[in-house]
């Protein structure tokens, strides 16, 4: 054979694995694009504790956001190592444009045991942003402050706040939530040069601690 025919079947190889990996991601897209409500893939793990098990329904339940909102979202099932060491289940809302990169942060978060405490839509806490901080809770969607939030269209998401509290910058206001502390030695802490910080950033969002007025250690963010 010529090695211009060898040459010729590998390109041709090459360009169907393209192909595969192509129509995977494809398809990846379009069950976010259709379902309400995502499984993330994770290795079955024994003795999970439940934290969330609502439906996509119930979990957007007497929300204020208009209907037009409500077609972009989606809810994510997640698993995360909590303040117990145990695996936990959990549930995130979401924006359909972040739900991939949410479900592989958590997956990553997973993989290096970073602690997540709970994952709770905040549907559970009456749509109250004040009682989900003081609980720890992660969330993403929750309609508020629409002028500003990207909460209000599920475009950011907000981890252990307890742990990485709001901090302003000036002046001699309280942390949020009230008498958190940020000390990076704890599990589920973020810092400047934190692998999951870093990975966010990555990926194209904005990470709360630039905020000009405060740091907001928590808070993750994409337009």
């Amino acid at each position: 054979m010529k090695p211009s025919y060898y040459l010729h079947c590998l390109l041709v190889i090459l360009f169907l694995i393209l192909l595969s990996c192509t129509n995977q991601k494809s398809q990846t897209e379009n069950v976010i694009e259709k379902r309400d409500t995502i499984s993330l893939e994770e290795p079955v793990i024994n003795d999970t504790i439940v934290d969330s098990d609502f439906t996509f329904d119930e979990a957007i339940a007497n929300t204020k956001a208009p209907h037009q909102l409500i077609d972009q979202l989606v809810m994510i099932d997640v698993v995360y190592i909590s303040t117990d060491g145990r695996p936990h289940k959990g549930q995130v809302v979401t924006n359909k444009k972040i739900a991939e990169d949410i479900v592989e942060m958590f997956s990553m978060m997973l993989r290096q045991n970073f602690v997540v405490e709970k994952a709770i839509p905040v549907v559970h806490y009456d749509w109250s942003d004040s009682l989900s901080m003081s609980d720890n809770n992660s969330y993403s969607f929750s309609y508020r402050n629409v002028s500003f939030s990207k909460h209000a269209t599920g475009m950011a998401i907000d981890i252990n706040p307890r742990f990485n509290p709001l901090r302003w910058k000036s002046g001699d206001r309280p942390n949020q939530p009230v008498g958190a502390v940020s000390d990076t030695l704890v599990n589920g802490t973020f810092h400047s040069n934190h692998p999951i910080v870093k990975e966010f950033k990555h990926r194209g969002f904005k990470w709360g601690h630039t905020f000009s007025k405060y740091y907001d250690d928590h808070h993750f963010e994409r337009r």
